[in-house]
């Protein structure tokens, strides 16, 4: 088994199809074929199951990708060790919902890239689950999520905390005047959307209509201009509200606090871009506290 052979193997796993892996990877699909034949051949274990819609992790096969991103990491981080100089260097990536990036991370991303110009950051979006499914597929070395998250691969560590407020148009100046108007959220799979949902079954409201919105930017300009409510950290729709566009609303009944965490896969291989990333997260999470006190 070569270390070739685990990449072909990680690539099919993760895009769950030959064709695409073969594109990802610049390979016809028949060398990706062969390899993965081989592969089981060598192992004496099915690896993958084949069906119409592609091919999906056989119990082995699921064993045999986490060894293939600790073993591929480490290749990865050995061959920087020895070509690169004493200032880090390699990608960095990181994942995160729509909102936290778009508040929060800019600066600490700026900071990081000032005193690391040499790592290659990138930096992926999507909703809650679909970001925490790019942590369990090795796709990131680590995401910002909000809430809990109940998966025992995974650990978490505090990154940032929000308050959640209830957000509508300037012009609602009674959140009551909202029990007819729809909720404009992500797609499910959003921490806040299932706060927000929490929330509406608390104050028994009938079920609302639901709007589903592609990006934050659509969300808040559809509340501004009354279609209806939403819900998003305080933090996120600051500059809106003072400008006058939207409004702010807090109820006892609705979970105010909550907190953004970093998380990562417990078995993650921790390279030096990682940790220094680690460690300027906790620098900027003590500098958040000082501010606050």
């Amino acid at each position: 088994m070569e270390s070739g052979d685990l990449r072909v193997f990680q690539a099919v796993a993760i895009e769950g199809s030959i064709t695409r892996a073969a594109a990802k990877l610049g390979y016809v699909q028949s060398n990706v074929t062969a390899r993965i034949r081989q592969l089981e051949e060598d192992l004496n274990t099915v690896l993958f199951h084949r069906h119409n819609r592609g091919m999906t992790l056989t119990s082995g096969g699921k064993a045999l990708l986490d060894y293939a991103g600790k073993i591929l990491g480490l290749l990865e981080e050995a061959t920087r060790a020895v070509t690169s100089s004493t200032e880090p260097r390699g990608p960095l990536a990181i994942g995160s919902t729509q909102s936290c990036a778009a508040v929060r991370l800019p600066a600490l991303l700026a900071r990081y890239h000032r005193q690391y110009p040499d790592v290659a950051l990138s930096l992926s979006t999507g909703h809650s689950s679909q970001v925490l499914e790019k942590v369990l597929r090795y796709e990131v070395d680590g995401a910002f999520l909000s809430g809990p998250v109940p998966h025992d691969e995974v650990v978490a560590i505090p990154a940032f905390d929000e308050t959640l407020a209830l957000v509508s148009e300037a012009a609602m100046a009674d959140l009551a005047d909202a029990a007819e108007k729809p909720i404009l959220v992500f797609t499910d799979g959003c921490h806040y959307r299932s706060v927000l949902e929490e929330w509406l079954r608390n104050n028994a409201w009938k079920t609302p209509q639901i709007m589903e919105f592609g990006t934050l930017e659509a969300i808040i300009g559809g509340v501004a201009a009354g279609l209806g409510i939403t819900l998003l950290p305080c933090s996120i729709v600051a500059q809106s509200a003072a400008a006058g566009a939207v409004r702010t609303h807090f109820d006892a009944k609705l979970r105010h606090a909550i907190r953004t965490n970093f998380v990562m896969r417990k078995d993650a291989y921790v390279s030096r871009p990682l940790q220094l990333f680690l460690d300027e997260l906790s620098a900027s999470r003590l500098l958040d506290r000082e501010v606050a006190t």
